[in-house]
């Protein structure tokens, strides 16, 4: 097929400068999946009101080119060849005792992440066997052979790509010496390890410049540190740094580097593939497609043979897309040009009035970061028993627009009269934390991840905007669309404080914590696909979230609390008296 792109080259000063954008992206697609439990389909579950669309998490490669698919929603992995479009995937079933939101694949070794490290593998001989799910075609179970001790820096690294890593102590966040109150101090010295298929085992340094605009990279032999470096070079962009993570050497020792781009107009955040030769010399870079593209963890994956592909979603199907290279030879400074704004959509779906009515009541005291980040918290880490009223009935009640799933959310599959951590997703639903705990106890179910039917009187939890509405302490549910008649925009990302938002209007809202050492977005959130239907902290990529369509906020009642957020005195979790005491203080800030 004839690709049309353009390209020019800009004199700025005396460096000569590569610049790239896509009028149609050189990209074309190698797979496509429909939506369904059949071999050559995937899960996906629509947009509505205030949920984004979910489907696929993770796009990885094999030592043989194979791409591998987390097809969350069906608790499979899908493996496939790009390039044989009429072969039929493989089907791999996960064991049911995991929900993964990410997956890498080096060697013989299927690993995936839950918060740790778990390695899978498929019995020998063992024939494909009969789905679980009736319509859906025969699958070979996989089984776990370990959960890997995260002092594993290969597997570590390899995770961290894309924002898979440890989170941060939750006293260190609430300490003094937060990391995102010294957001604007430069970064440190990094260091990745990186089992690559061109070199082997290898440790890559990512050295910083004080305006966070250059890095320069070293790449050494695993366990040679104090030799000279294999490779030796430097990149640089004429907008500030976001996350900088080596990716692959593929088998004839090109490098591949992820790359963000992320000004001080969040608008214009990009993210790219950087490629260089065996010296380290830029030959050119692969535009990665964001915009208007549903959150996914592992979006990009390079093979052994050095292609590229991307993994983008849509209402009614996945494509995997193999990305168009854009030459850059002898480029100084790398500059990608922004892509158009995403166009307003409105989301499908019935609209709803936020369950339960009524309010959280009135104001206690003025609103500080400090109670915004300990609510937080109180809802990620509060521990419950799933009695049998908050369990429901088993079997449950499937969902509508996609029958594989049911309403209650993942993370409480099989814990009937089993302690859990974090508030359960309820989509419409919302209350403050004393109020969800008090419904569960009283025989209320816990959580519905039902998104396309009416909300549910008889559920309790929150979805995204009335966890973030909660942690603000206000008296009633603002929507992902109403949030920013209470907020104001922050043109520039950097300049996020813990407390403050991610919003996408009409699709999903979280709440900013702080940038980690390696300037990533942590965030807390209620979702129902990256956090498996609860409350949780996650770690994303700052322009995988500005390239989306995410935008930073600033609660108006926050406006003036430049305060250090103190440290957190730990809590003992658990117990209803407890609880009452952790409740954030009722409060309302009406516009």
């Amino acid at each position: 097929m004839w690709l049309r792109q353009w390209k020019s080259y800009l004199i700025y000063g005396s460096c000569l400068v590569a610049v790239s954008g896509s009028v149609h992206a050189d990209d074309f697609v190698v797979r496509k999946f429909g939506n369904g439990t059949e071999a050559n389909a995937v899960g996906i579950v629509d947009a509505s009101q205030d949920v984004d669309i979910s489907g696929p998490q993770a796009l990885t490669a094999d030592e043989d080119g194979n791409l591998y698919l987390l097809d969350q929603i069906n608790n499979r992995i899908v493996r496939f060849d790009p390039k044989d479009a009429g072969a039929d995937p493989v089907l791999m079933g996960l064991p049911d005792d995991l929900q993964p939101t990410d997956l890498v694949v080096r060697r013989a070794d299927i690993m995936v992440w839950d918060g740790s490290i778990h390695t899978l593998q498929a019995p020998r001989d063992q024939p494909p066997e009969p789905s679980f799910r009736s319509i859906a075609p025969p699958m070979i179970k996989l089984q776990e052979l370990s959960t890997r001790a995260l002092d594993d820096n290969f597997a570590l690294s390899a995770f961290a790509q894309m924002g898979s890593q440890q989170l941060g102590d939750e006293n260190e966040l609430l300490n003094q010496n937060t990391r995102a109150i010294k957001r604007k101090e430069a970064r440190p010295r990094a260091r990745q390890f990186v089992s690559t298929r061109g070199l082997g085992s290898v440790a890559i340094d990512v050295i910083p410049d004080k305006g966070e605009t250059t890095a320069q990279v070293e790449v050494r032999r695993f366990g040679d540190f104090d030799s000279s470096a294999l490779a030796s070079f430097s990149l640089k962009l004429r907008e500030r740094l976001g996350s900088v993570e080596f990716l692959e050497v593929d088998n004839n020792g090109r490098m591949f580097m992820f790359v963000e781009s992320i000004p001080n107009n969040s608008t214009r955040a990009t993210a790219f593939v950087t490629r260089h030769s065996a010296t380290g010399a830029l030959e050119g870079i692969y535009e990665l497609p964001l915009s208007n593209v549903p959150l996914s963890r592992r979006f990009v994956a390079v093979t052994g043979s050095g292609d590229v592909y991307f993994l983008r979603t849509a209402r009614e199907n996945v494509d995997v897309l193999g990305l168009g290279f854009t030459p850059m030879q002898n480029a100084k400074v790398i500059t990608v040009r922004p892509p158009a704004p995403p166009p307003t959509t409105t989301a499908k779906g019935p609209q709803f009035t936020p369950i339960p009515k009524g309010g959280l009541g009135t104001a206690a005291r003025p609103l500080t970061r400090q109670s915004v980040v300990e609510m937080a918290f109180a809802f990620e880490s509060i521990q419950w028993r799933v009695t049998p009223a908050a369990y429901g009935r088993d079997p449950d009640t499937a969902c509508t627009g996609f029958n594989g799933r049911v309403r209650r959310p993942g993370y409480l599959h099989g814990k009937m009269n089993q302690e859990v951590r974090g508030i359960p997703y309820c989509w419409g639903c919302m209350g403050s934390l004393a109020q969800i705990r008090d419904r569960i106890e009283r025989g209320t179910m816990a959580g519905n991840i039902c998104t396309h039917n009416d909300p549910r009187p008889d559920v309790a939890g929150v979805d995204c905007s009335a966890f973030v509405s909660a942690t603000w302490g206000l008296s009633s549910h603002f929507t992902t669309t109403a949030i920013p008649s209470i907020t104001t925009r922050l043109s520039d990302p950097w300049e996020l404080k813990p407390g403050d938002a991610l919003d996408k209007p009409g699709s999903h809202v979280m709440l900013f914590l702080r940038f980690t050492p390696d300037r990533k977005a942590e965030v807390m959130e209620s979702s129902t696909g990256g956090c498996n239907g609860k409350v949780c902290r996650n770690i994303y990529p700052l322009a995988s979230l500005l390239a989306r369509g995410y935008i930073p906020m600033r609660y108006k009642a926050l406006a003036n609390d430049n305060d250090t957020v103190a440290a957190l005195q730990q809590q003992p979790k658990g117990g209803k008296d407890k609880e009452k005491k952790e409740e954030h203080p009722k409060r309302a800030q009406r516009r």
